[in-house]
């Protein structure tokens, strides 16, 4: 086993709350380059979240499904809407399918429009699009923490690389390594990582992404936190198996004894 101790965190939903972020530049990504027909954007629209879009995030899994789903919140015909959102959310990955096939999109290219509306407001005004994203102090006194007992901290995120490390470096945060979406699935990252590292906790808020880590033979070893202040399904938080510990924001300085 490798002596040197790591802590791996997921990023939206752990170290920020991106989700002001995650609406306003899937919004624009859906204005300036989605080119749907179906679609019509008020400015109004930027200036708050709606709570629909709040309650189907933790549902997502990949940054494109949110360029999908503002697309469907914004409709001008048959929107998703407070109503009818438990109707989507119950089919939440064939509803997906489905609309990806019947407006003939492609996954990769959503998560590229994506990705180039997060240029645009970077290119555009930089400080603006930071601070859409408001960031978990705790959890950024516990890796600064961390960092005086020499302990590593390493980011796994379907967020782009380049974009996370943009806001870390805004905070002052400088992890060992940050992996984006580019580098593949997080339990294939976890297995690399976990050759090179002594792994003392990975807090992430996707409680099936930990459940597959747990179910990993090459992960299974990992110690899990579902963090409970991060996009979490009501379920979540129940049910929980006993390698998979619930997670405070209060309780993050207790991890430092493991």
């Amino acid at each position: 086993m490798s002596s040197q101790k790591i802590f791996l965190f997921d990023f939206d939903g752990v170290i920020v709350d991106g989700m002001h972020e995650y609406w306003n530049s899937s919004l624009l990504a859906c204005e300036k380059y989605l080119n749907s027909p179906y679609i019509s954007v008020d400015e109004k629209l930027y200036k708050r979240v709606p709570n629909t879009f709040k309650e189907i995030r933790p549902w997502v899994k990949y940054g494109w499904e949110m360029v999908l789903i503002v697309h469907e919140i914004i409709k001008t015909e048959n929107p998703i809407k407070h109503l009818n959102k438990d109707d989507f959310i119950n089919n939440y990955y064939q509803n997906c399918e489905r609309i990806l096939k019947d407006n003939s999109w492609i996954a990769e290219d959503l998560q590229r429009i994506l990705d180039k509306s997060r240029k645009y407001q970077i290119n555009k005004d930089f400080k603006s699009w930071v601070n859409l994203h408001n960031p978990y102090f705790e959890v950024i006194n516990f890796m600064k923490e961390l960092k005086k007992r020499e302990i590593k901290s390493g980011i796994i995120t379907t967020k782009g690389k380049i974009f996370a490390e943009k806001i870390l470096i805004q905070l002052n945060i400088f992890p060992e390594f940050i992996f984006g979406y580019e580098s593949g699935t997080k339990i294939k990252i976890a297995e690399k990582v976990t050759q090179t590292y002594e792994i003392l906790g990975f807090i992430e808020d996707r409680k099936k992404t930990l459940i597959d880590v747990k179910q990993n033979s090459e992960t299974s070893h990992i110690p899990c936190f579902l963090a409970d202040w991060g996009y979490l399904k009501e379920s979540d938080r129940y049910n929980l198996s006993n390698e998979i510990k619930l997670l405070k924001l209060g309780s993050l300085e207790e991890l430092v004894a493991i």
